[in-house]
């Protein structure tokens, strides 16, 4: 097919309403569904992860689910048993600690690259994101649970995204894919503990920007990031000072 011809069949089915579905079409975005769901905490830590049962839910065959958990396996957001099943990490410490650090890390230096960029109207909308994700929390159930950590990242992404950067957004996205259900789990022990939602830091951080305050920014997203993994880790440690106490009572 020479380019003339290549160019009319396409404008063709633009004009009618319809182009071609690739095979891997259905593929990527039975990939991008188990991902979002990964990132936006519907899996939970430990949990097995049945490609039969998945594929029922997303009403697809199992060909594509079992490539979409093989990607997400080699990017560590699963791991993949010796029995050829699959789940999401366990909360461990170690993990907690290289997550933790890496966040503040990459999510600290796109901040930096973001702030000179950010107009009046970023503030309003990330004013407007906050509010919205204070008024989810204060549901304290699962949907509104989930629907505060959608807002959440669309809270942080939007910074992120003012930065212009090609190559540290897809990092990002690799981490929240990874911390996803760490971030979920913590959501429902700020209500354990009656602790506040945390989005006191999403305001600090809008303060800082606002007043082109480096140092307080990176800060309060540091503070922002590391709340939920504080809280897990302060689990961890009630569970074996208790799981301690049993053994020698």
């Amino acid at each position: 097919m020479d380019e003339a011809s290549g160019t009319e069949n396409v404008a063709g089915a633009v004009r009618g309403g319809i182009t071609p579905v690739l095979r891997d079409t259905l593929h990527d975005r039975v990939y991008a569904e188990l991902r979002r769901s990964l990132i936006h905490g519907v899996f939970v830590s430990g949990q097995m992860l049945r490609i039969q049962d998945l594929a029922e839910k997303l009403q697809t065959s199992t060909m594509p689910v079992r490539e979409a958990l093989a990607r997400l396996v080699s990017e560590q957001a699963l791991e993949a048993l010796p029995n050829r099943s699959v789940r999401v990490p366990v909360i461990t410490r170690e993990r907690l600690e290289d997550l933790a650090r890496a966040r503040v890390l990459i999510e600290g230096e796109v901040t930096v690259r973001a702030l000179p960029h950010l107009l009046p109207a970023d503030f309003d909308r990330l004013r407007e994101l906050t509010t919205e994700c204070e008024a989810a929390f204060k549901l304290r159930n699962e949907e509104n649970i989930r629907k505060a950590t959608e807002l959440n990242q669309a809270f942080h992404h939007h910074i992120y995204n003012a930065a212009g950067s090609q190559v540290l957004p897809p990092m990002i996205e690799s981490l929240w894919l990874q911390s996803g259900p760490y971030v979920h789990a913590a959501a429902f022990l700020h209500d354990e503990t009656r602790d506040p939602a945390g989005t006191h830091h999403h305001w600090e951080l809008i303060s800082a920007l606002e007043r082109h305050d480096v140092e307080g920014a990176v800060a309060a997203l540091t503070r922002d990031i590391t709340r939920a993994f504080n809280l897990l880790r302060n689990r961890l440690d009630a569970e074996e000072a208790e799981a301690r106490a049993k053994r020698h009572g």
